[in-house]
């Protein structure tokens, strides 16, 4: 926990000064009290007393007083809060290497099978767009609340030679910043993006970067098997994401190996290019998880699911505080008229 005004927590130096002004003046009422003729009459006249209760006021309004001070120097503490708004753009790989069967049964299948589950079981509020890449990369969903639109999407996937994991970063940034003026074509190269287009701002305000990972509204999880073969450096669309606040989680499948394939009477092997995929969520301020069974990619998704609504942010709580002084104060005031028939 942080404190706004630090400064303002030296008033605490006024609680053992409370602490003393209360024992002098019990000490002062004992002093007055064994004035009478002996202690016998004194006890008599005392009758059996409050004991242990007469300090329990008096404590409840010392811990209030405390509270309210550090409610003064305005607290703040790290919390786990509920996303009001949320979009998630899942950029899938759908590159000839997908069909390799060292997770089965196939790469295309089990990512196709554990990002509909994901997607099923996110908050309905949460909008979820769908962008896949090859050679090239296409808007297949839109951003949308619908989850059968989304799973349809999913599902139309087609194997395409070549893997441009730039193109499908950047295509995802245009679509969540469709007024931004992004320049696809020249950052990537493609001339047409089949699905929904995006509308190119020429007019579009100069863009001012913002921190990595500060724009809590939305994130990319990019799902791939491979390296890059085509289009612009992952790492240099990672750092367009990044210059927007977007964080992008990377989840590499497949075995680190890799596996010879065979596609449209062309052979290769594919391997997981780790190291790029580790280097874009550091640059986005994301996160990169491994996935070599279909069991572990499901968990990743479960895992991912949980990240994608609540965030950490620092949150001032000097309202808990008052709050808190407050009930202190009344408990106390309560407790002092329902046992001794007055507030003080």
């Amino acid at each position: 926990m942080k404190f706004y005004w630090p400064s303002l927590l030296g008033l605490m130096a006024l609680l053992p000064l409370l602490v003393a002004l209360y024992l002098w003046l019990l000490a002062r009422r004992r002093k007055a009290t064994v004035r009478l003729a002996s202690v016998a009459v004194a006890r008599q006249a005392l009758g059996r007393g409050p004991g242990w209760r007469r300090h329990v006021p008096p404590l409840l309004l010392l811990l209030a007083f405390a509270a309210l001070l550090l409610a003064v120097a305005r607290p703040a503490a790290t919390l786990t809060l509920p996303l009001a708004e949320r979009t998630i753009m899942l950029a899938m790989d759908v590159s000839g290497s997908m069909r390799a069967e060292d997770v089965k049964p196939n790469r295309l299948v089990a990512s196709q099978e554990a990002a509909k589950t994901f997607v099923n079981n996110l908050p309905r509020e949460v909008r979820v767009g769908v962008v896949s890449f090859a050679g090239t990369a296409a808007v297949v969903q839109a951003p949308t609340v619908s989850r059968e639109d989304v799973i349809a999407a999913i599902d139309r996937f087609q194997l395409q030679r070549g893997t441009a994991t730039g193109s499908g970063i950047i295509l995802s940034l245009a679509t969540l910043f469709p007024e931004a003026g992004i320049e696809i074509q020249h950052v990537t190269g493609q001339k047409n993006f089949p699905g929904k287009p995006i509308n190119e701002k020429k007019d579009a305000k100069p863009f001012k970067p913002v921190e990595p990972g500060s724009y809590s509204s939305a994130a990319i999880i990019m799902l791939t098997d491979g390296q890059r073969t085509v289009g612009p450096d992952p790492l240099e669309a990672a750092k367009m994401a990044a210059e927007r606040g977007i964080r992008v989680y990377t989840v590499g499948i497949g075995t680190k190996e890799g596996e010879i394939i065979g596609f449209e009477g062309w052979s290769m092997r594919v391997r997981l290019d780790e190291e790029t995929l580790k280097n874009v969520s550091i640059l986005t301020h994301g996160e990169y998880f491994y996935a070599g069974t279909a069991d572990d990619l499901k968990k990743v998704y479960e895992g991912l699911s949980s990240r994608m609504v609540v965030e950490r942010k620092e949150t001032e709580i000097s309202a808990l505080f008052a709050a808190l002084g407050a009930l202190l104060v009344l408990l106390a005031a309560s407790l002092s008229i329902w046992w001794f028939g007055r507030v003080v």
